[in-house]
C-alpha cells in the first residue's frame, strides 16, 4: 500500500487472452461500474483502447484480478495477468494491486445471464471484492 490512502478512481481488470474486462470504481463510494471490454490478441491487449480508458478516467490504482484454482494454487492464467499488471503500472505509472478471482466470471454469468460477454462484469466483481477488502 502507499504511504498515503488512495483517494480517487481505481481501474480494475479481468485479464483473458481474447478479452479483457475494465470496470472502473471509486475509493469514496465504494462502488464500481463495468465500463469496456478490452480485445486481445492472443494475450497482447490493445493497448490504444486501454490508454484510452486511462486518459478518461485517470486512476489512482490499477486492480488486477489473478486466475486461482479453487485450492489457492496458481493455474495457467496466474503468471500471463501478473504480467499484464507488471505492464499497466510501467506504461501508466500507477500502483497496481491483485486479487485472487476464483468465481467471478461464475458470478457475473449469475448477474448478467443474457449477455454475450460478461468480461467487464466480472472486473466489477473483481474491484468490488477489492474496494470491500481494502477499506480507506
Amino acid at each position: 500500500m502507499p504511504d498515503s490512502p488512495l483517494s480517487g478512481m481505481v481501474m480494475g481488470f479481468d485479464f483473458g487472452l481474447r478479452r479483457i474486462g475494465v470496470a472502473i470504481g471509486q475509493t469514496i463510494t465504494q462502488t464500481a461500474t463495468p465500463e469496456a471490454i478490452v480485445k486481445s490478441n492472443d494475450g497482447k491487449p490493445d493497448w490504444a483502447h486501454i490508454t484510452q480508458l486511462f486518459e478518461r478516467w485517470q486512476p489512482v490504482a490499477i486492480v488486477v484480478g489473478l486466475p486461482m484454482r479453487l485450492d489457492g494454487s496458481e493455474q495457467a492464467l496466474t503468471q500471463p495477468a501478473r504480467k499484464f499488471g507488471q505492464r499497466l503500472s510501467g506504461r501508466y505509472h500507477c500502483p497496481v494491486f491483485y486479487i485472487e478471482e476464483q468465481l467471478s466470471s461464475i458470478a457475473a454469468e449469475e448477474r448478467h445471464l443474457k449477455q454475450q460477454h460478461i468480461d467487464d462484469h466480472a472486473a466489477q466483481i473483481i474491484l468490488e471484492n477489492w474496494l470491500e477488502a481494502h477499506p480507506l
